[in-house]
């Protein structure tokens, strides 16, 4: 039921009941303003596009909290997406209703965030806010989202730059001797860092010569590090174990026995915390990351002439374009082979048939 009426005061009263019984009214300063707004009202409610104005006052700290509270995510990302929008979203735009957001306030957030942080940071930050008023507008919370049409920041992604064998022999010797091991697994096998802190005795197969990934070690704020699922479903996978890799295990666990399982723990006896690790490797290998002993794996595999499916399963990539992304580069160039394909066969029939000598037609 919608009607308007003229004020004592000349001005346009504009109202309409919603479905439950509840009034809403605006005024007008002329009445064809407030017939349009019935209008579009009506028509929105047809749709199913009808927002509640009064929808729209809570701030956007309280949608925020109450959309993380029932997102299914790993703790570890809950506590990184809890981080972020306690840093550098809730003193910008935390108290303010989720309605009065416009695109320019996001826009001022987003060069506020590429002023302040690393690219490829931002642009998480950013996909966060981004990701609460689409749930907003699916809520009815409020009409559109003000993120629509606001780029995040461009990240210029870096070209993987494996490192060289002599480079990852010499981590191996400058970490403290009971992670040497962890340093020769990680390259010879490609698992990730919490992959490797999370590897229990009953997922190596020493007499197959293989490993099962299929948890990893996860650090949260205020409690101990704990056994979680990995990355991703394509995460668990089933890795061969070089002989190497072999060797040094056998080696290590003779020397630092597992304790409750691990193979790899802290010189406490417990398992290790990705924070106190992260000092022991920056002070034996400054300016390198641990990751990049993923990448020499890669790269090995490249090098030997494995193809991208088998490179993205050792990996645990989700898909074959996440591995050509960071690593196509790395494979040789398509060009050469396509010249010596053609070269090995035009070639040699040419010379059996005497039909091209010197590059002219005989």
């Amino acid at each position: 039921m919608a009607s308007i009426r003229k004020r004592p005061d000349g001005q346009w009263r504009a109202r309409f009941r919603d479905d439950a019984g509840n009034e809403h009214a605006r005024h007008f300063a002329r009445k064809t303003d407030g017939q349009d707004w019935l209008d579009e009202v009506t028509a929105s409610r047809k749709t199913s596009q009808y927002v509640d104005p009064r929808a729209g006052k809570i701030t956007f700290r309280q949608y925020a909290e109450q959309w993380r509270s029932v997102q299914v995510h790993r703790p570890s990302t809950q506590e990184h997406i809890e981080a972020k929008l306690r840093h550098y979203v809730y003193p910008v735009l935390g108290d303010r209703p989720m309605s009065s957001i416009r695109t320019s306030n996001i826009q001022a957030l987003t060069k506020r965030l590429s002023d302040q942080l690393a690219p490829s940071t931002a642009g998480v930050v950013h996909r966060i806010v981004s990701s609460v008023f689409r749930a907003a507008v699916r809520d009815r919370v409020i009409a559109y989202s003000p993120c629509d049409g606001v780029k995040p920041p461009k990240v210029t992604k870096s070209r993987v730059e494996p490192l060289a064998t002599e480079v990852v022999l010499a981590l191996a010797d400058a970490v403290p001797d009971r992670y040497r091991a962890l340093v020769i697994l990680a390259a010879g096998t490609g698992m990730r860092q919490g992959e490797c802190f999370g590897l229990t005795m009953d997922r190596i197969n020493f007499l197959r010569r293989v490993v099962h990934v299929d948890q990893q070690l996860v650090t949260v704020t205020g409690r101990p590090p704990f056994p979680a699922p990995p990355k991703t479903a394509a995460s668990v996978r089933s890795i061969p174990l070089p002989s190497v890799v072999i060797d040094v295990l056998a080696a290590h666990l003779a020397k630092y026995p597992p304790t409750g399982g691990f193979v790899f723990v802290s010189e406490a006896g417990r398992p290790i915390h990705r924070t106190a690790f992260g000092r022991i490797w920056r002070r034996a290998a400054p300016g390198t990351h641990f990751h990049e002993l993923r990448h020499y794996y890669a790269s090995l595999l490249i090098r030997h002439g494995e193809s991208v499916k088998v490179v993205q399963a050792r990996l645990g990539h989700a898909s074959a374009s996440e591995t050509l992304d960071t690593y196509s580069h790395l494979w040789p160039d398509s060009d050469d082979r396509t010249r010596t394909a053609v070269d090995s066969v035009l070639f040699a029939d040419s010379a059996r048939t005497g039909e091209v000598v010197d590059g002219h037609n005989s």
